[in-house]
């Protein structure tokens, strides 16, 4: 019987009850012997786009991949600089980042998005990229500081910075730079084809195409380590078969005291899974202790930003995975 046929079903449902324009998506399994994974697992149906005209899928799009550029680059990055003693993940952001005040907050807390810094900028998308970046790190810390993990993009814009100082250049090309390097991601890029690229919603009455959906990726181009990124599903299946090797073991746990917990950038699914979704309508499960991998993207937003049922059925689908995984 072949592997993954049941969620398999439910991907191509999202697709045949026009929940979504169109999907790509892919398996990687380890059938007993070996991680397995090619170009004909991975998989396509359904739209392009459905405005201003309906444009067929044809397998190599370039995707908004908005969050997972978190999971994709700045955190393997920060990881790396980890290892190579040039941080430490208990290192207070303020040693990098001198302008943040509260010295109570390190890396680890960013990554885990356990930090408590309050998220709300008044008139946000009016300011320019340092403005921006200005007022982000003058951010306060609320009450749920090491007590509650609540996703922002802040903690990983944070990171990003910090990696630029390291790095001494902007974080988008070190991430462009990684990914080709470690993954071997060819066609990863903040500066896609636009003709490539699966479109999602209209802003100020233009339809996005190859532009970031994420308001703060936009304001902070290359500065923004939270979202931005572009790639096609081969890509990411590379990525995500890259994840369930040894190097990467090391994640696939709660490294909280927290429940629900955290891994370090990723969120952690029973059977310490790891899972990781991108607001575009993008989702990541590496199942690392049976060698299993999903990777589904679409254009959710697509015509219209608000996709209640999507995101009720990816969660339907990640069920469906994690009980085909074992």
């Amino acid at each position: 019987m072949k592997k993954f046929q049941e969620t398999e079903a439910q991907i191509l449902n999202l697709v045949n009850q026009q929940i979504v324009p169109g999907v790509s998506y892919g398996f990687i399994s380890n059938h007993g012997k070996q991680i397995k994974t090619s170009y004909d697992e991975a998989n396509f149906a359904g739209n392009k786009s459905w405005q201003p005209k309906i444009t067929p899928l044809e397998g190599n799009e370039l995707y908004d991949l908005a969050s997972l550029t978190k999971v994709m680059g700045t955190v393997p990055i920060i990881l790396k600089l980890i290892d190579e003693k040039k941080l430490d993940l208990h290192d207070p952001i303020q040693k990098y980042l001198p302008q943040f005040k509260d010295g109570r907050i390190e890396i680890f807390h960013l990554l885990t998005h356990t930090s408590g810094i309050a998220g709300y900028i008044p008139d946000r998308d009016k300011l320019n990229t340092q403005e921006l970046i200005d007022a982000l790190l003058n951010l306060p810390v609320t009450d749920n500081f090491n007590k509650k993990v609540v996703y922002t993009d802040t903690g990983m814009i944070f990171l990003g910075l910090i990696i630029e100082k390291i790095c001494q250049e902007p974080v988008q090309r070190v991430i462009k730079e990684f990914v080709h390097n470690t993954w071997n991601l060819e066609d990863a890029t903040f500066d896609p084809e636009i003709s490539r690229c699966t479109p999602t919603y209209p802003v100020n009455g233009h339809m996005l195409v190859g532009i970031p959906n994420d308001p703060k990726a936009r304001q902070l181009g290359e500065h923004c380590g939270s979202a931005g990124m572009f790639d096609n599903l081969v890509d990411v299946m590379q990525f995500a078969k890259g994840m369930l090797q040894t190097d990467y073991k090391f994640l696939y746990k709660n490294f909280t005291d927290l429940d629900p917990g955290r891994s370090l950038g990723w969120d952690i699914k029973p059977g310490n899974v790891l899972f990781h979704t991108g607001y575009t309508g993008h989702f990541i499960a590496l199942d690392y202790q049976h060698q299993n991998a999903m990777v589904v993207l679409t254009n959710r937003v697509h015509p219209i930003e608000h996709n209640q049922i999507f995101l009720e059925r990816r969660y339907t689908i990640l069920d469906s995975f994690l009980n085909e995984s074992k």
